[in-house]
């Protein structure tokens, strides 16, 4: 064997990676990202800005500003205070490295966001999940008695939920906070697509955080994510954020972005219009069932998810085929909301794929 491969742990030779799958060529709506690009006029103009920047420099001040900005706009309650994250993802590796104490357990609700259970086995966590209900909203009871049992350290509520992209009910929401024994983290990555958010919960509950990503908002490429909590708490978490995390040409992307809020917002406009017509046009197909969608994704059951999968990618589009991940996803296929020409490809591609 391989020295170097005898002293990499265990559970970590044991599981497979993160995968990625391959877009080339297709129409890509697999992974929940803005379709639309910035106009030519708005491109040169982010160019010019980037080919500024001083690019021989750690960055400094203006990651600070861009925190700044993010707090502005997310209107950060008085008494918090932000952090920033490549992305959602190191803000998730920084909250598993925050509570990792001997014993500690990571709570979520199943099916959800993979990565919660993988940051917190990585870094050696217990983690508990509890299945949803078969209508994929919150099983109050199942979950208060799984932290009244394990005490978690941390809970997971993705709002709205990734890959069902549904809003659960509030009032459970409310119970389960109240309830909590540790730090309660509102996951808000699709926040730009929902009627509702968490920034009230936040105000009235010091053991909560709200954690958002620039990525849904239309900075995929950028990699920013956002965590907003009491300043005390965020403080001891900011701790863990490795030193120059966010790049410079990062942060003057998403500053450039935060300037042009309204593009953005129109942007999301569109998707939320396209998302409702996208499923009133698959509730028309009477063998499969479209799920309701606060997010800019829509989760579908179709006869047989594997042979629809192949046969959409054969004609020209990738979505996600999520029915492995839970039991509750048997045969459920999740679709990004793509431009309308993409989502008129998605249904041509769909209904030519259904089983004769």
């Amino acid at each position: 064997m391989n020295k170097g491969l005898a002293v990499i742990r265990d559970d970590l030779r044991s599981v497979k990676a993160y995968a990625v799958q391959p877009s080339t060529g297709l129409i890509k709506l697999d992974t929940m990202e803005n379709p639309f690009r910035l106009t030519e006029a708005l491109q040169r103009e982010l160019g010019e800005r980037l080919g500024r920047v001083a690019i021989n420099r750690y960055p400094a001040e203006r990651t600070f500003e861009l925190a700044a900005a993010l707090a502005q706009a997310a209107g950060m309650p008085e008494g918090c205070a932000i952090t920033l994250g490549n992305g959602s993802d190191e803000l998730i590796t920084m909250l598993s490295m925050a509570i990792s104490k001997p014993g500690a357990t990571v709570l979520s609700p199943l099916p959800s966001f993979v990565m919660y259970e993988i940051s917190a086995r990585y870094q050696g966590l217990k983690f508990v999940g509890v299945d949803l209900r078969s209508d994929f909203e919150l099983d109050e009871p199942a979950m208060l008695a799984a932290m009244a049992e394990h005490q978690p350290a941390l809970i997971y509520l993705s709002y709205p939920n990734n890959p069902t992209a549904n809003l659960w009910d509030a009032d459970a929401i409310e119970r389960i906070v109240a309830a909590a024994p540790g730090l309660v983290v509102m996951d808000e990555a699709y926040q730009p697509f929902a009627e509702r958010d968490s920034m009230d919960l936040l105000r009235r509950h010091p053991h909560v955080l709200v954690m958002r990503t620039m990525s849904k908002f239309g900075l995929a490429g950028v990699r920013i994510g956002y965590l907003i909590g009491r300043a005390e708490l965020v403080g001891e978490i900011d701790k863990l954020r490795p030193p120059f995390n966010i790049g410079v040409l990062n942060a003057e992307a998403g500053l450039f972005a935060l300037e042009h809020a309204e593009v953005y917002a129109r942007q999301a406009q569109v998707l939320r219009a396209e998302r409702d017509q996208l499923i009133a046009d698959l509730d028309e197909i009477e063998e499969v069932q479209a799920f309701s969608s606060q997010g800019n994704m829509v989760l579908v059951r179709v006869p047989d998810a594997a042979a629809m999968f192949e046969g959409i990618k054969r004609r020209g589009v990738l979505v996600k085929n999520v029915s492995a991940l839970h039991p509750l996803l048997h045969n459920c296929l999740r679709l990004t909301v793509g431009t309308p020409e993409e989502n008129m490809a998605l249904l041509a591609a769909f209904t030519e794929s259904l089983p004769s």
